[in-house]
């Protein structure tokens, strides 16, 4: 109980700023937890969608795999329905690519959505404590000015104790957003990579199955 009430007391002495920049760690911890629970399934749903495409894909057996790709809601089965789409059109590796690269295109602003506000709010909140703080100094400033000369000193320590609550709080709020950012950032780019690390293990693949079929009919 005296921890929340020493959480309380510390906000209410910081002032007004306090409030928008709790309201930038709310708007910006909502942000967070949405972001991460939506990689984290994007995660999920490509790992088992790779699971269930890698066997037949090594059966060179694509027409199966473009029928599995096509139902999937996972990322990686939207950008190897764009590779298999082609491979019925063309046998070229290069036109493959470009149509996969097109599918990675559109899939990674989604990953990314929303991810650079985290870093955008830690910032914001780091500068309202500042701001805050440089408020708070120059209203104790003026107030000392006035005040009797016995109680300057008193005046002035609480003043600036008070004042430098809300660049306290700045940095309580900006800190963990920043390690959450970075956290995020993290998984996007591990996302990205899962992905285009199986665009090349299905190219090859495709690549391989086109040599075996010439190698056939030279045969």
């Amino acid at each position: 109980m005296g921890f929340f009430t020493g959480i309380v007391g510390f906000f209410q002495e910081g002032g007004v700023f306090m409030y928008p920049i709790a309201l930038v760690l709310a708007i910006g911890t909502a942000i967070s937890i949405e972001r991460y629970l939506y990689l984290s399934y994007a995660k999920l749903t490509n790992r088992s969608m790779w699971q269930k495409l890698t066997p037949l894909l090594k059966a060179s057996n694509f027409q199966q795999a473009m029928m599995v790709s096509q139902k999937s809601k996972a990322d990686i089965g939207r950008i190897l329905t764009y590779g298999l789409s082609r491979v019925q059109a063309s046998r070229s590796r290069d036109e493959i690519e470009m149509a996969m690269e097109e599918g990675l295109m559109e899939i990674i602003p989604r990953l990314e959505k929303r991810t650079h506000y985290v870093a955008t709010f830690a910032n914001i909140a780091t500068l309202l404590g500042l701001l805050g703080t440089i408020m708070g100094l120059i209203n104790a400033f003026t107030a000392v000015a006035k005040a009797n000369p016995a109680e300057k000193a008193d005046m002035l320590s609480a003043s600036i104790s008070v004042a430098m609550n809300t660049t306290a709080f700045g940095l309580m709020a900006a800190i963990p957003l920043l390690i959450i950012f970075t956290v995020l950032q993290t998984k996007t780019t591990e996302l990205v990579d899962s992905m285009e690390m199986a665009t090349v293990k299905f190219l090859n693949a495709i690549t391989e199955h086109i040599q075996s079929v010439a190698k056939q009919r030279q045969q």
